[in-house]
């Protein structure tokens, strides 16, 4: 299983590059940020900086989307980074929450996404896309062997089947056993029926990770309350499938809708924040189920039950006060239980 670490853009740039690069020491193969350009500082810009500044990281967003820049904008920030550092990037793309709700638009459809998976992968390959109307372009720059990856986050059932379809990889945003058994059957079961080897389709699973000296209820209480706002996060999502399939639909997991009841709203200046008082509605057994929290030895086995699952990578949220220390401990005890 390979590993990622997820940070917010938060200013100084040099702090974020900083544990990236403790990252790397630490045995994580990815750097993951949010893109959200009201909310945070560009991305882009800072990972040039972590791959200057470390070796075998590869770096993306968790996750770009197909409105705020154009495709062959996005791609081009891509095919430049690769061509400097030598293919150690990854497109994460979703349909956008925070980057599209902050500066009021509507998320993408999935018929724009699917076509923006096909135009920015095209184009940061050095191949020919069509950018619509008939208009196709290639950048004459990319060197041959140029590689984009492009992976994508879903939920509901549409998505998961155009992430299987589509995307080189799967983005699920939680970390409950159940759920991801569910939701990586579906997008391999789309893999195969599109004529696609499942194999080929990375799964990576994304949550907030805080290690506890031990299991004790004062300890994981405030584990529970530095990882909360995930819930609340992961709430945005499942509000628009209950607004399109309903609560009670078959389509959508009611182990997945049935926690939201009491949502009442969300204030994105909070976004992905300890102490979101947007979350307070998220019960204890949805952070147990959603994140991983404990003593070193409770993320290592809940970790092997997804990788029995298919988790192909396992990628830290780290938005809490325990940065550092999440870091050092899944490099000290829990990425080598996992590698061996």
């Amino acid at each position: 299983m390979d590993f990622g670490l997820v940070l917010q853009t938060d200013p100084p740039a040099s702090r974020v590059v900083s544990l990236m690069k403790r990252a790397e020491r630490n045995g994580f193969r990815y750097g993951w940020t949010f893109d959200s350009a009201v909310l945070w500082q560009e991305p882009f810009v800072i990972y040039s900086q972590i791959l200057a500044h470390t070796t075998r990281l590869t770096v993306g967003p968790m996750v770009t989307n197909p409105g705020t820049r154009t495709w062959e904008v996005t791609a081009s920030a891509f095919a430049t980074l690769n061509d400097m550092f030598g293919n150690r990037t990854v497109c994460g793309i979703g349909r956008g929450d925070s980057a599209m709700r902050v500066a009021g638009r509507r998320p993408d459809t999935l018929a724009r996404m699917s076509e923006a998976i096909r135009v920015i992968r095209a184009l940061g390959r050095g191949e020919e896309a069509d950018l619509g109307g008939g208009t196709v372009v290639r950048f004459p720059w990319v060197r041959p062997g140029a590689e984009l990856p492009v992976w994508m986050a879903a939920y509901g059932p549409k998505a998961l089947k155009l992430a299987g379809e589509r995307a080189d990889g799967f983005i699920l945003q939680l970390a409950d056993p159940y759920l991801t058994a569910s939701m990586v059957k579906t997008v391999k079961d789309a893999a195969a029926a599109a004529g696609r080897d499942p194999a080929e389709v990375t799964i990576c699973v994304a949550a907030p990770a805080y290690v506890t000296p031990d299991d004790s209820p004062g300890a994981l209480a405030h584990a529970r309350e530095q990882c909360r706002w995930f819930g609340g996060m992961v709430g945005n999502h499942v509000a628009d499938l209950v607004a399109r399939y309903g609560a009670d639909s078959e389509l959508v997991p009611h182990e997945l809708t049935a926690y939201i009841a009491a949502r009442e709203g969300y204030d994105y200046a909070h976004h992905g924040r300890t102490g979101n008082p947007d979350t307070a509605f998220v019960p204890d057994d949805i952070v147990d189920r959603f994140c991983l929290l404990g003593p070193p030895a409770a993320h290592v086995e809940k970790l092997r039950t997804l990788g029995e699952l298919g988790v192909d990578q396992f990628a830290v949220y780290a938005m809490h006060d325990a940065r550092e220390s999440v870091i050092e401990q899944y490099g000290r005890h829990v990425i080598p239980a996992l590698r061996d």
